[in-house]
């Protein structure tokens, strides 16, 4: 398949490899902040293919997983109102909230449907006119364009009955809380391309600039990863510290300038608690008083409350990189997909979902 089996040939991943280990001269901890690229990481051993001294570590990359538990709480409030259709991604139906999930609410019966897209969304709220449709808008900002327009085409329909609860979150000022944070040992970054092919990477300019870090715009194919990691390594090396773009085939400096635009019109950037990090200014999107009559909280109160997961779970020191999932006592035991403590367990893009399907032991995945 074209753009994917020329970025995944044996030859050429342990060519970057060597490459890799002739220009390291000491030890460095690089992160990736993409649920995509952990996947690939794992899953191809990628970082079983460098050498001793380079680390890699998986951060927040997961949008699900930084969901914040008040968010989950409130979209299970919205679910239990009489008259209400809560429509969200399946990623989201698993999520725990403080003491229950929306695929629990479904069962008790509230009308909680999944969707593929906002658009599809907006197609439910037509065909139910005496119902508040609800659409839990949730992810980077790779998503949020989308979501945006939903929201701008309901505007032009004129319809009413539909309304989004947004918890879209920044990838830039959570690189930004990253190296701020006391005791932060990562010393560069894997971008995320898909964010990047949305927004281009200006904004992480300045955090390359002010922090000392290099920051590399990498795909999510093996070859893609070990290339932003040499070019990362590459500028560690030279004393360098500015944006490079790996994953050129999809991305440009300036982004996409139609779904910026439809972006900025409908949301406007606000603080944003995330799972596992805590309150991070400028790091998310709320709906903008122009679109105002749609946001669900406007409509059904605001979110409140800063909780966190208590207990076991261990994933938030998993998103801030402070542990590997492996290193979590319940991983694997008392923490399962089938019976998941935590967040990263339950999305596709956890980290621990991926550790879980690529990283057992080989006598624990024959016995599923």
């Amino acid at each position: 398949m074209k753009y994917r089996d020329e970025y995944r040939t044996a030859d050429a991943a342990r060519g970057y490899a060597d490459a890799i280990a002739r220009i390291t001269t000491r030890p460095w901890t690089l992160m990736e902040v993409c649920g995509g690229q952990t996947h690939a990481i794992v899953r191809f051993g990628i970082d079983q293919l460098l050498p001793d001294t380079i680390s890699l570590i998986h951060g927040p990359g997961c949008p699900v997983c930084v969901t914040p538990i008040a968010y989950i709480d409130k979209a299970l409030e919205i679910a239990g109102l009489p008259g209400v259709i809560l429509c969200t991604f399946g990623d989201m139906l698993r999520v725990p909230g403080t003491h229950s999930d929306l695929s629990a609410a479904r069962a008790r019966g509230a009308d909680v449907r999944v969707v593929y897209s906002p658009l599809e969304a907006l197609t439910v709220a037509r065909e139910n006119p005496g119902h508040e449709v609800v659409f839990f808008a949730v992810g980077f900002e790779t998503t949020a364009p989308a979501n945006a327009m939903a929201v701008y085409q309901a505007e032009r329909a004129g319809l009413e009955n539909f309304s989004v609860l947004v918890s879209q979150v920044l990838v830039p000022p959570a690189i930004r809380a990253l190296l701020e944070r006391p005791g932060n040992q990562v010393q560069g970054f894997l971008a995320a391309g898909h964010v990047c092919t949305i927004t281009g990477y200006e904004a992480y300019e300045p955090i390359a600039l002010e922090h000392g870090v290099p920051i590399v715009v990498t795909g999510f194919e093996p070859l893609d990863i070990l290339e932003g990691v040499y070019r990362c390594v590459r500028q560690l090396e030279r004393g360098e510290s500015c944006v490079e773009n790996q994953y050129s085939r999809a991305v440009r400096r300036p982004g996409n300038a139609m779904a910026r635009h439809v972006m900025q019109a409908v949301f406007q950037v606000v603080p944003r608690q995330w799972r596992g990090m805590g309150g991070i200014p400028e790091s998310g999107l709320g709906v903008s008083p122009a679109y105002r009559s749609f946001d669900a909280e406007a409509r059904f109160g605001t979110v409140n409350g800063e909780a966190e997961a208590q207990g076991e779970c261990l994933s938030g020191a998993v998103l801030r990189g402070e542990i590997r999932p492996d290193q979590c006592p319940a991983f694997g035991t008392r923490c399962t997909p089938e019976r998941p403590l935590g967040v990263t367990m339950v999305s596709e893009e956890g980290a621990c979902a991926a550790y879980y399907r690529y990283r057992r032991p080989v006598g624990d995945q024959a016995s599923d």
